[in-house]
């Protein structure tokens, strides 16, 4: 039994010989799943597609379910440890409409096929350099997190203070947030803009803000890519 464990876990989670050919059939498998969503209407053709590849994707959630000792490390534990995972949640919520639509009382839901588009994040796992950048998410995350971090609490602060000095323009602190989070971004489409001094003063800081907003995590997202990049190539060497 362990050794077929350990066949299976090399296989869902090798990158070279077998595991490599049935990394490329789940690649081809997630984008076919992804073709029905392309239709507002189904069809006999398009439900067999989904099916299809749905029965693989629950093969494939159950073998890294089974193997997941092998690759947390943890024992007993990994198995209730591994559904709460980024990559496990991922693969239930492309599965789980599949299961809801079965009953007629979700099956007009459209939220559900929102759940189906999740399945694009399983090419993260596919792909060499997805799993680049979400290796220098994980390991910048600090610094991102500090970032998100202050960028919500100024969009926060100044989404109070538009609100307060012009009610008869933001009607709703919902209102005074989307113009901060637009502002902050240095969209601005322009439907709502405050007319008062204090309120223009926000928004010209909120531009200046901005600049640093979106450049702060530009850095520290290349600078993290060129250490995964040289540590790719040391590898190799």
């Amino acid at each position: 039994m362990t050794r077929v464990r350990e066949r299976l876990y090399s296989l869902v989670n090798g990158e070279e010989g077998e595991a490599m050919w049935c990394g490329r059939v789940m690649t081809v498998l997630i984008v076919a799943s992804l073709v029905p969503l392309c239709f507002k209407d189904s069809n006999a053709a398009l439900e067999a597609v989904e099916y299809a590849c749905v029965v693989v994707f629950i093969l494939d959630y159950l073998a890294r379910w089974v193997t997941a000792d092998l690759k947390l490390g943890k024992g007993a534990l990994s198995f209730v440890i591994y559904p709460f995972t980024p990559m496990a949640i991922i693969d239930l919520l492309s599965i789980l409409p599949v299961f809801l639509a079965l009953n007629d009382a979700f099956r007009t839901l459209r939220v559900l096929r929102l759940f189906r588009a999740a399945r694009a994040f399983k090419l993260i796992r596919y792909s060499r350099s997805a799993s680049a950048i979400s290796a220098v998410f994980e390991k910048q995350r600090q610094a991102l997190l500090a970032v998100l971090c202050f960028a919500i609490a100024y969009i926060l602060v100044s989404a109070l203070v538009v609100f307060n000095v012009e009610p008869d323009t933001f009607h709703t602190f919902f209102d005074a947030v989307y113009w901060a989070v637009v502002s902050l971004t240095t969209v601005g489409y322009g439907d709502l803009y405050p007319s008062t001094d204090v309120g223009r003063a926000i928004a010209m800081i909120s531009s200046l803000m901005g600049v640093a907003v979106v450049a702060l995590p530009s850095g520290i997202i290349t600078a993290g890519m060129l250490d995964e990049l040289r540590g790719g190539e040391s590898e190799d060497d």
